[in-house]
């Protein structure tokens, strides 16, 4: 049993080792007035699935959570002259260009998540890990918080912060089933077809099939009717991760065939079937995938709430969402920021972080509540289903040069000096988490 550190002026249970998870305990570890303990319920630090893709403002959490360093030793970017394109878009039968979506000073900026994983635990310091932890129930009381584990261990502390996922044990805490009903992850309709390509041989390919070879150079996405394919490089531009999604939109509620898995090795064949009568450039890519992964993208309902007394969802146990926007991780580190800024501030303790807790959730509910919905929006307008859009390009086109730019260009900061407003904190001088980076 681990329990409170007294000599500390909080103690904080993290549940969740992802890249949010870890990004934000590397942030507490910094203070030393606080005791910071992380469970992770797989035996080591791993991520699954590929490269995963951030924005300009996912990028700047990155920076002013101290990690830039190690994220810019592993990002990948657009070759010159393409540095600054988030992605092309092109017609699905024909690569014909359409418009391309900018993000000056950022482009795409993309790693391979068990890298940008692996880069960031070298930052957390031994002994706040501890693995083979899946909480299974937590509980709390005016003295503090439990998480009870599936080993028969618990922790106590101060407060408890879900990073767990979009399966998280902590969201039935904060909304009991019985009070709120299921707020369970969902089916989006959507299935995603996965797979990883060495670049030179999707340049090959490309060639091969008289398509531009810079396709496979440049990050693209290939708009259809309930289909779309992605692309772009990872791993230091040696592989392609390529992402092709087909949407039920049959019915309003799609659900997914009794007892199938999320995720699934599927034929080659079955993947060139949806994608029949597709262009040359998304034939040259899906050719050479040969064992594709099918995924069912889950996603959260909005949930009313992400705080209940000491514990707090955040990341995707609080805001899972589909990837259209390539936003879900930024979602995450963009709550580990502002959450360790208020948490390091030395105006909060054991006796008031609840009303921390509460401050946070006032000043991100909303944005990452839209970031979810038009999350899911943008898939509709990939495929030609975008209300009052459809399939007309111009309109598709004005949407897609400007659908991002509230995403990207939300500060921060002023979410913090927000909720520091709420806890009439806004003349104490920062946080200790800036001092430790010498900002």
């Amino acid at each position: 049993m681990v329990s409170n550190n007294h000599d500390k002026r909080l103690s904080i249970g993290i549940v969740g080792g992802g890249i949010g998870g870890v990004a934000f305990a590397v942030a507490l570890s910094r203070d030393a007035g606080l005791d910071v303990h992380l469970f992770e319920a797989a035996e080591r630090f791993s991520e699954i699935g590929a490269g995963v893709s951030f924005g300009p403002n996912a990028v700047r959490a990155i920076t002013l959570l101290g990690l830039e360093k190690p994220y810019r030793d592993i990002a990948d970017a657009s070759p010159a002259p393409f540095e600054d394109v988030w992605f092309e878009w092109r017609r699905w039968h024909d690569d014909a260009y359409l418009t391309a979506t900018l993000a000056p000073g950022c482009g795409q900026s993309s790693v391979h998540r068990a890298d940008f994983l692996e880069a960031i635990v070298e930052q957390l310091p031994e002994g706040i890990a501890r693995f083979g932890k899946r909480c299974v129930e937590v509980e709390q009381d005016s003295d503090g918080v439990t998480a009870h584990f599936a080993d028969g261990s618990t922790f106590t502390g101060d407060i408890l912060i879900g990073y767990d996922g979009i399966k998280s044990a902590a969201r039935d805490h904060v909304l009991p089933p019985a009070q709120y009903g299921d707020l369970g992850p969902f089916w989006s309709g959507t299935y995603a077809y996965r797979g990883m390509i060495p670049t030179q041989q999707l340049e090959a390919a490309m060639e091969a099939k008289g398509a531009d070879k810079r396709l496979a150079l440049v990050p693209q996405m290939y708009l259809g009717p309930d289909r779309h394919i992605l692309t772009f490089p990872v791993k230091q531009s040696q592989l392609v991760n390529v992402v092709a999604f087909i949407t039920d939109r049959s019915t309003p509620n799609p659900k997914l065939p009794e007892g199938e898995e999320w995720v699934s090795s599927v034929t080659q064949e079955e993947l060139l079937g949806v994608f029949a009568g597709w262009g040359a450039g998304s034939q040259a890519i899906l050719d050479c995938i040969p064992e594709p992964t099918r995924w069912a993208l889950h996603e959260l309902p909005e949930l009313p709430r992400y705080h209940r007394g000491r514990v707090l969802l955040v990341g995707d146990a609080a805001h899972a969402m589909v990837p259209h926007q390539g936003a879900g991780a930024g979602q995450a580190l963009e709550d580990a920021y502002v959450l360790a800024s208020l948490l390091t501030d030395e105006a909060c303790n054991r006796h008031n972080a609840e009303k921390t807790l509460a401050a946070f959730e006032a000043v991100r509910h909303a944005r990452t509540c839209k970031v979810q919905r038009t999350s899911h929006e943008a898939g509709d307008v990939y495929e030609f289903a975008g209300t009052g859009i459809g399939d007309d390009e111009t309109k598709l086109i004005e949407n897609l040069e400007t659908r991002y730019d509230w995403l990207w260009n939300h500060n921060l900061q002023d979410d913090v000096l927000a909720a520091k407003k709420r806890l009439g904190r806004e003349q104490d001088g920062g946080s200790r988490m800036a001092e430790a980076r010498g900002t």
